[in-house]
């Protein structure tokens, strides 16, 4: 699956990703895109958005997202942080219908 790290998250998780290909936002050139245009731009090129940003469901119309987001909820984006969402995170990618938006969290 094609995902795209958004500049909240740190690079590094892309290598606990193996079975993706990963690369970030800051790699595409498209640091400091507002989130509209970011979705759009990474829906030409990605099935998933992966964000920290949790107040991105406000600032967008969850119903015309243009590629899945997937919100990782931590008490902070470093990677120890995050890292135990990452089983939950796969799980969630597995099942992750088109334009959709899911929050992952550690269970």
């Amino acid at each position: 699956m094609r995902l795209l790290l958004d500049e909240s998250v740190p690079v590094g998780l892309r290598d606990h990703l193996p079975a993706h290909q990963v690369p970030s936002v800051m790699e595409m050139g498209w640091a400091g895109s507002q989130n509209g245009l970011l979705l759009l731009r990474a829906a030409s090129c990605f099935d998933v958005l992966i964000t920290t940003d949790k107040n991105i469901q406000y600032q967008q119309n969850l119903s015309r997202l243009p590629v899945s987001v997937l919100v990782l909820s931590a008490h902070s984006n470093t990677l120890p942080a995050l890292m135990p969402l990452v089983p939950n995170l796969e799980a969630t990618l597995l099942g992750l219908p088109p334009r959709s938006f899911a929050v992952v969290t550690a269970k």
